[in-house]
């Protein structure tokens, strides 16, 4: 008998082989001298934590790299966002909703919603971030 797989087949794609994952701490401290802001967030309901870091030319997001602890919606979720954000405006990627996060990952498990809505809090953070560097 075959076992249903509840995700959808991006989550699983972005699950299994995350785009734009900082891999190990010696990554994320190399990538982080030349990042323009970083965000971090995490749930204390189910332990997930995101650190996203954001680079920026003309006021847009050049490249987004993450570090996500957590489960495969959380890993995919960022994923995705880590992808959706690339070359678009900061103004634009602020307004980026854990939906929208969800409808590009082909949906999510009701009771795993909340770890979309960290992917976009991390993100805020690190825009949050680059723009009070900047205004110093």
């Amino acid at each position: 008998m075959k076992e249903k797989w509840f995700y959808s087949k991006t989550v699983k794609e972005h699950f299994f082989n995350p785009k734009n994952a900082l891999k190990t701490e010696k990554e994320a401290r190399e990538y982080a001298k030349t990042a323009d802001g970083v965000g971090q967030v995490g749930s204390p309901i189910c332990g997930d934590v995101m650190k996203v870091w954001i680079k920026v030319k003309g006021g847009k997001i050049i490249d987004c790299r993450y570090q996500t602890f957590g489960c495969a919606s959380a890993i995919a979720s960022t994923s995705i966002m880590s992808e959706m954000v690339k070359g678009m405006k900061l103004e634009d990627a602020m307004k980026i909703k854990p939906q929208d996060i969800v409808k590009r990952l082909g949906g999510l498990p009701e009771q795993k919603i909340h770890c979309s809505v960290l992917g976009d809090q991390a993100l805020r953070a690190a825009i949050k971030n680059y723009q009070n560097e900047k205004a110093k």
